[in-house]
């Protein structure tokens, strides 16, 4: 991938962008796309919202349907 060093102005600008934002020329023409740097630490204490013992479950569970017959249903009705 290569890199574009940009000058400190525009580093301190884009220090606190925490969303993907558009990057414009001063004529308003879009230039790109800037993600920022995700700090894994922000999810540190995040759970998941569904607990092991379930997810084991559903596991073994098993069910649904096969792919092709999922695709073949969609080809039907968007055909």
């Amino acid at each position: 991938m290569t890199q574009i060093v940009v000058n400190p102005a525009t580093a301190e600008k884009l220090s606190g962008i925490q969303t993907t934002v558009e990057l414009c020329d001063p004529s308003g023409n879009l230039l790109g796309y800037f993600s920022p740097k995700v700090n894994p630490s922000l999810y540190d204490q995040v759970e998941p919202p569904i607990s092991e013992e379930e997810l084991d479950r559903i596991e073994k569970e098993g069910g649904g349907r096969p792919l092709r017959d999922v695709l073949d249903d969609l080809e039907k009705k968007h055909g």
